[in-house]
């Protein structure tokens, strides 16, 4: 039988969580502090909490609603598609996250064996939906040496050149795990040989309000194009597990399809979570971008701390609440950099190499408020520069 029995070859061959592998690595370091988890620091608007709260009595609360989500939510989420996003021909279906999303449309748009085409550094659970649902084919493109942005020019060669033609390609704007976003000219690119080659686009905007220095995201749309958004980081809802998908109205057949993934998946997303999106919609986005402002100040803390790395080391950090550093040459082992940080030094960040790119770390400033991140940061710092200076000291 071996060890696994006759477990699903599927699941085996799928990555463990990084965050699990983190977890098992920094157990027994002392006072660590995360920069590591893809959390923000705030909660959810005081003014929709305290509306949800007066729900939990309402019978309608405990009980399925509609698969699709509930439906003022959506109607007010078409508003918002309509007004922020500019997307005036996608529908709405309401997920438990943007990680549930994402299974969704895999399920209904690939079959196993199918190719598909993601660039690196990728966002590592997209990564696993792909491999746990049968998709051995994963195209991994490179990003630009200097900026991280996805290579189209790659991708022109692999969509001409793959036969079968892959059938999605993923993007995150801005990135996770490296915070650049994609210029809306690339973006555009992107879709349009996607468009010609006959290949869904699927666009991850998790963190469409998180955008520094007065650039701007900005969505496509069309009868190829999906885009995923998710209340977790704008809102603070992590723990509420609210996402949506917007897709196209006119593809015949694709509201049906998705509704049987999302029957056998969640049902629906939690009712009194939806509702919490719903009232935190009301507050409206500036209640985000004030807070997102703030943020820019523990980047610039963390962008210091990176700073032994020395020049061109750093990039990312354009959005999203992420920079992505690379480590001298001799360190292309980034687990055990991490764990080294983690128990010498008491600071906790993500390797790169869970997102295809050995040798790098993911440093993570949403989730700390300004105070602990500078402590957090100092102690980065200090791990960084003994690392550049005579290695993994013991």
């Amino acid at each position: 039988m071996g060890s696994h029995g006759n477990l699903a070859r599927r699941a085996l061959e799928t990555e463990m969580p990084v965050m699990v592998k983190i977890q098992e690595l920094i157990r027994g370091a002392k006072n660590a502090v995360s920069l590591a988890q893809g959390v923000v620091h705030w909660q959810p608007p005081k003014q929709a909490l305290d509306k949800v709260k007066e729900l939990v009595w309402e019978p309608s609360i405990s009980r399925y609603g509609a698969d699709e989500g509930v439906t003022e939510l959506r109607e007010a989420l078409l508003r918002k598609l309509r007004q922020e996003n500019k997307l005036h021909k996608s529908s709405v279906m309401v997920t438990a996250g943007a990680n549930q999303a994402f299974v969704n449309l895999v399920l209904t748009l690939c079959d196993a064996g199918d190719s598909v085409v993601m660039f690196a550094p990728y966002y590592f659970n997209s990564y696993m939906s792909f491999q746990m649902t049968g998709i051995t084919n994963i195209l991994v493109g490179p990003g630009n040496s200097e900026t991280l942005y996805p290579d189209a020019d790659w991708l022109e060669k692999i969509l001409l050149e793959t036969k079968p033609v892959p059938k999605l390609v993923n993007v995150v704007n801005p990135g996770n795990p490296s915070g650049t976003y994609i210029p809306e000219p690339l973006l555009k690119r992107i879709s349009d040989l996607c468009k010609d080659a006959g290949s869904w686009l699927v666009v991850d905007n998790t963190y469409e309000y998180f955008m520094y220095d007065g650039l701007k995201h900005s969505c496509l749309e069309g009868n190829h194009i999906v885009n995923i958004f998710s209340f977790s980081k704008a809102y603070g809802m992590m723990g509420w597990r609210v996402g949506y998908i917007a897709y196209p109205s006119e593809v015949e057949g694709f509201a049906a399809q998705l509704l049987k993934v999302q029957d056998n998946i969640p049902i629906c997303a939690s009712i009194i979570s939806q509702y919490l999106a719903l009232f935190s919609l009301e507050v409206g986005p500036e209640w985000v971008t004030d807070r997102v402002k703030e943020l820019g100040k523990n980047r610039a803390i963390v962008l210091e701390a990176l700073s032994p790395l020395g020049e061109g080391s750093v990039k990312g950090g354009e959005g999203a609440i992420y920079l992505w550093a690379k480590l001298p040459d001799e360190f292309i082992d980034d687990f055990k950099v991490v764990h080294w940080l983690a128990h010498r030094h008491g600071v906790v960040v993500i390797p790169g190499s869970a997102s295809g790119c050995p040798g790098n770390i993911r440093i993570s400033f949403g989730g700390l408020i300004e105070t602990d991140c500078k402590a957090a940061a100092e102690k980065l710092k200090r791990g960084l520069e003994e690392l550049v200076r005579v290695g993994m000291v013991q």
